[in-house]
């Protein structure tokens, strides 16, 4: 396996079957492309292998630790973290740990490209429940750490994957995880 980015960083990861692609039509929809990236997860622990590496990542059931050796077989496009941020990312995603996960993040994506009214109530109801979806997961530990991905005042809740995934630099290629 090639080295690994550092810790911190964003892996980005297709989806596979009718969710995968539901999100890809909904990120295309978004305005976020058509690339097929719809999962979003954070290096949180580089080892010198993928059975070593821990990432965390949020998921129907909630936020948690994970092994990178469930990715094994897969490629991940890397956002790679800046060194000066990795600390504060790991402290970030921690926090995040055990929280839920919910679909209404997706109907507050979905109002607020549709500039409807009900938009910023979903928003509201999202921030006081205190759950997360995977891309607001890595948004959010990036605002946390200072590591500046978009505009300030821009939401995390309303960023998806494929919002990522055009963060990436030019010519990166994905990484096979073995």
């Amino acid at each position: 396996m090639s080295t690994l980015p550092p810790a911190g960083s964003i892996g980005l990861v297709k989806v596979e079957g009718v969710v995968g692609e539901a999100i890809r039509v909904g990120q295309w929809f978004d305005g976020d492309g058509f690339e097929d990236y719809e999962h979003a997860f954070m290096l949180y622990q580089r080892g010198s292998q993928a059975a070593l590496s821990t990432v965390v990542e949020a998921e129907p059931g909630g936020t948690r630790f994970a092994g990178l050796e469930e990715y094994r077989g897969r490629k991940v496009l890397w956002l790679p973290c800046p060194e000066q941020y990795t600390t504060a990312m790991m402290m970030a995603a921690v926090t995040y740990v055990g929280l839920p996960y919910s679909f209404t993040d997706y109907a507050a994506i979905a109002a607020h490209h549709l500039h409807l009214p009900v938009a910023r109530l979903l928003e509201a109801v999202v921030e006081h429940s205190h759950h997360v979806i995977c891309s607001q997961l890595a948004t959010a530990c990036a605002d946390k750490a200072g590591w500046p991905l978009f505009p300030p005042g821009e939401w995390p809740g309303y960023v998806t994957p494929g919002a990522l995934a055009k963060l990436v630099p030019a010519g990166t290629e994905p990484q096979l995880i073995e």
